[in-house]
């Protein structure tokens, strides 16, 4: 297997680096619109321990809403079946981060994975403390399931959200307004930004996974579950059916071109490309994982 793995990963990579239509980066946030699109990489966790790699796996990237795995992991250890009275288990079936959708439904979000329902994940992780208490616990879980310490915030990507996330501002205090805030919107949201502003490189971040994927006991077992069942239906926002067809794994992407995947009891995977489609979703980190999943037969669907 370790050999076929690198073998994989090497046709791969090569045929992610002859692609000329590599996406676009999210450029409504700054921080992310000067990020080359030439970058790629990819990681690959196995039961066993060995990790294999390929590409620009050792950038660190911004990996925005992929963090929204790790605070749901948080925010179910500190409220546990309570937190589905605030947020619902459904695919959006809209944008990311559409507004319309959360007035329609009386200020209750469709899932943890879009924004409005990660901002009320990142209230109940909070709780009523200070937002740099929950980033610290947040930033500690993430290391603990990397078994890295050198993974840390970018205050810059986060000054570059705080600036220009008016829409998100806009869910907050509608969110507060239905009853379904218990902090300020701006403590909220002061947590959110910087959470979403975590820069982890691939091989870090498929490292993150494991716990998912069933190689550490971090939370859970019935936990580690959901959270798989939800990335499945909801990890890739209006993208999310297309993504299970076409890869067959749960995952989670993130606006800057992250892509997070989990072969349960066999891999957790990471990739990065930072060109989007239209869905919001690594455009190449898709194709790579549709590969990857073709080549090893690890699609949940056989």
């Amino acid at each position: 297997m370790t050999a076929d793995i690198a073998q994989h990963l090497a046709a791969i990579q090569a045929e992610m680096a002859a692609r000329t239509d590599r996406g676009q980066v999210a450029d409504y946030i700054p921080q992310l619109a000067a990020v080359d699109t030439a970058q790629f990489g990819l990681s690959v966790v196995l039961a066993d321990g060995t990790q294999h790699s390929t590409g620009d796996s050792a950038v660190p990237f911004s990996i925005q809403s992929i963090s929204k795995v790790f605070g749901l992991a948080i925010a179910l250890g500190r409220l546990g079946d309570q937190l589905w009275t605030r947020v619902r288990r459904e695919p959006s079936g809209l944008a990311f981060n559409s507004i319309l959708q959360l007035e329609s439904e009386d200020g209750i979000p469709r899932n943890p994975f879009i924004n409005a329902g990660a901002i009320v994940t990142t209230d109940a992780a909070l709780a009523r403390r200070a937002p740099r208490e929950y980033l610290a616990e947040l930033l500690t879980f993430v290391r603990t399931a990397a078994g890295d310490e050198d993974i840390h915030i970018d205050r810059a990507v986060a000054k570059s959200e705080t600036e220009t996330g008016h829409r998100n501002f806009a869910l907050a205090h509608f969110l507060k307004a239905e009853g379904n805030l218990t902090n300020a919107p701006e403590l909220v949201l002061g947590a959110y930004f910087h959470q979403c502003a975590i820069a982890m490189t691939v091989d870090q971040l498929a490292r993150a996974g494991r716990f998912l994927a069933g190689f550490q006991r971090l939370i859970a077992p019935e936990r580690t579950r959901r959270i798989n069942a939800l990335m499945l239906t909801c990890g890739h926002y209006d993208g999310s059916g297309e993504f299970a067809f076409r890869v067959g794994l749960p995952g989670k992407s993130g606006v800057g071109g992250g892509i997070l995947a989990i072969a349960p009891g066999r891999a957790s995977i990471a990739v990065w490309s930072p060109g989007l489609n239209a869905q919001g979703n690594s455009q190449l980190g898709t194709e790579a994982l549709e590969m990857l999943a073709r080549r090893t037969g690890w699609s949940i669907f056989g």
